[in-house]
């Protein structure tokens, strides 16, 4: 074992190899950080999933693809199976917001093949010339008749479709319910940022995204989830101030600090609430009363991907229902797509977590284009990160 190794704890060790397993991080992050890159070999014979498998068939479409996506958001497994079925080997790029994946791509270079915008911010890319429009005829497994309007309407732009389904879900918060001690379940956002800033002080997470951070603390004050009033932004900059030194972290990535017990609360996203729920049962989730967000991800390729081919080849593989499937089973995330619903068991369609209760779900609002690109929300959130 290497001297960088040697020097990494157990502990950051475990997590990063968490983090590799679950879709976290690429093979690249993990055998950089950890030193063990020129033990690769070895690793693959404990564990398969650290090296591509050589194809069955050539597909013809190369041997790389590249995705930029969420963390904790895909089944390593399926990607096995791609590379085995085509011989394109897919390397994963984590990004903790959209507006990451945007000033990346206006930035130009980004190598991406595939990446995976929500639902608000599509018109963006589409404006300014950064996404393509899709040629359906090389999608056979999308069948727009399948797909729940209301989660895969985003998609289209102008009549023409520029990104397909991929899930949908919530944005609530997660908790560890072993930490009460003898406080009251919080089932607001109100008393998420008050417990933050008493009995949880040093335990709580925020994500580094404007769109969560900032919504869920206007809805403190009852705001909408999406404004853009300076008055009502100034009142939550005061709110996020205020809890900043009560902070455990600003970060995306949070199920490792959730796992391990360094954090106890975090803004969390449907499908992390469901993986650790799964793992964890004293980590419950929850959506605030007040409302929040509700939300569809997407697949889209962006102008002049370098491996086209190999970027049709792999959202149409991840669109086949039973790939879909195992994709949700994995990644706890419901699908919009009522060919992969009736393949999944009952307890996963009647999962409380995954299709919340009709009045919880009303209350929620789905993300505005506008935020995205708004000067105070980002000049807020830059604020708030530095003070």
């Amino acid at each position: 074992m290497t001297d960088r190794t040697d020097t990494m704890s157990r502990q950051k060790f475990m997590q990063e190899l968490w983090r590799l397993k679950r879709g976290s991080v690429t093979r690249r992050h993990f055998l950089g950080v950890t030193g063990l890159g020129t033990a690769t070999a070895v690793l693959a014979a404990a564990m398969p999933g650290l090296a591509p498998r050589r194809a069955r068939a050539q597909g013809g479409i190369g041997n790389r693809v590249v995705l930029a996506t969420w963390p904790n958001y895909h089944d390593p497994a399926n990607f096995d199976a791609f590379t085995e079925a085509t011989g394109a080997f897919v390397d994963v790029n984590v990004f903790g917001s959209n507006e990451e994946m945007l000033a990346k791509l206006q930035a130009g270079g980004s190598g991406w093949d595939v990446f995976v915008p929500t639902n608000y911010t599509i018109t963006t890319y589409v404006s300014e010339g950064l996404i393509e429009p899709l040629d359906l005829s090389r999608l056979p497994n999308y069948d727009p008749a399948a797909f729940d309007p209301r989660f895969a309407g985003p998609g289209t732009v102008d009549g023409r479709i520029y990104a397909v389904p991929k899930n949908w879900g919530t944005t609530g918060f997660a908790i560890n319910t072993s930490k009460l001690g003898g406080l009251a379940m919080p089932t607001s956002w109100k008393e998420f940022w008050d417990i933050t800033r008493a009995e949880f002080s040093g335990r709580t997470m925020v994500h580094d995204y404007q769109l969560t951070t900032i919504g869920n603390a206007l809805k403190y004050f009852g705001y909408s989830f999406n404004s853009v009033d300076p008055a009502e932004l100034a009142d939550a900059e005061r709110l996020l101030i205020d809890c900043k030194p009560h902070l455990f972290a600003i970060n995306s990535d949070y199920q490792p600090s959730m796992r391990s017990g360094d954090a106890w609360l975090t803004i969390c996203w449907t499908g992390d609430g469901k993986q650790m729920n799964r793992d964890m049962p004293e980590i419950a989730y929850v959506l605030g009363r007040e409302g929040g967000e509700l939300w569809s991800d997407f697949y889209a390729i962006p102008k002049g991907a370098p491996h086209a081919d190999a970027a049709y080849a792999l959202i149409d593989f991840l669109l086949e229902p039973e790939v879909n499937a195992r994709e949700s089973l994995f990644h706890g995330y419901p699908v919009a797509d009522s060919r992969v619903n009736a393949l999944l068991p009952p307890e996963v369609l009647n999962d409380p977590i995954l299709y919340p209760a009709a009045e919880l779900l009303d209350a929620l609002e789905f993300g505005a284009a506008v935020t995205l690109t708004d000067p105070n929300r980002a000049e807020l959130m830059a604020r708030f990160k530095s003070a």
